[in-house]
């Protein structure tokens, strides 16, 4: 299972008790952080995420709004005495930005502080229960979205089979990944009549800040859950095209043609006080829409 929990979903400036983009997937105990605009490490305190389960952060891009807030939690989480490693993924100049932050203030950090340069798609963590992938977007600067991914076991065991079968149970655990058991005079018990196949796991793309784009699709094909900037109604739609962001209606139609579950939108212009006209927009396109709204949790 992987939730959502959203920190931030305005655009460049704070407004309207609206934050800077940020938000946390939770998978297995572990906190991955996406974006960090000013103000986040707040906005954990006030939410209830544990920062000291932070274990990889993720800067989409570098505009301040994704980012001016991460010298301040990597400093919090260090005076905190925080000492468990946390990589940062990102754009190359970032790693920099942090050194000069870090050597002009003299501060020693009490954690590892890992640094991975985001520069194409990739698969950037590949563990045993999920894979994180990066892919471009299509924004003024160089631009990543997220893929999280959780994996599952192929199979799922039919106990009573496998005990008629005279499977041992220390070889149940081989089944439930897909292979056959061998017996002793040589048969052969095929894994799917003692099994049976589990549905994928749950899939969640970031798409970070982009122009409306079908490049993106497929790597968001099928998802049960993205995340697509709205930064202006759909009347601004050549504003929105000339500064690099998208509309309400740009992020449903994506959503529509990417064939995913259920979109969030979010990366709110502050020059809208009042939201409404975002959902009803989008949800004219795309039924299956809400806004991506601060302190709220989604269950992937």
């Amino acid at each position: 299972m992987l939730a959502l929990t959203i920190l931030g979903n305005n655009s460049a400036v704070p407004a309207f008790d609206r934050h800077p983009t940020s938000q946390v997937i939770t998978h297995n105990g572990n906190n991955y952080l996406i974006d960090c605009g000013e103000g986040t490490q707040m906005q954990l305190l006030r939410y209830k995420v544990r920062r000291s389960k932070i274990t990889h952060i993720f800067i989409s891009h570098l505009h301040g709004d994704h980012y001016f807030g991460l010298i301040g939690l990597l400093n919090s989480l260090s005076l905190l005495g925080h000492t468990q490693p946390i990589t940062v993924f990102a754009p190359p100049p970032l790693q920099e930005i942090i050194n000069i932050q870090l050597n002009v203030s003299d501060t020693t950090l009490n954690f590892d502080l890992r640094f991975q340069p985001l520069t194409d798609a990739a698969t950037l963590l590949d563990t045993s229960s999920l894979v994180i992938k990066s892919f471009p977007t299509d924004h003024r600067i160089p631009c990543f979205g997220f893929s999280f991914e959780e994996k599952k076991i192929p199979r799922k065991l039919i106990p009573e089979k496998a005990k008629a079968a005279g499977i041992p149970t220390a070889f149940y655990e081989r089944l439930v990944r897909g292979e056959d058991y061998e017996t002793k005079t040589g048969e052969i018990i095929s894994v799917e009549s003692v099994t049976e196949p589990m549905p994928p796991g749950p899939k969640y793309a970031y798409c970070a800040d982009t122009r409306y784009n079908e490049a993106i699709i497929e790597h968001i094909q099928g998802f049960d859950m993205i995340y697509h900037e709205s930064t202006y109604l759909h009347a601004l739609a050549e504003r929105a095209y000339d500064r690099y962001h998208s509309t309400s209606i740009q992020a449903a139609t994506l959503a529509q043609k990417a064939g995913v579950k259920k979109l969030l939108l979010g990366h709110f212009s502050s020059k809208y006080a009042v939201l409404d006209e975002f959902l009803s927009e989008a949800r004219s396109v795309f039924p299956t829409t809400d806004l991506a709204l601060e302190g709220a949790c989604y269950m992937v």
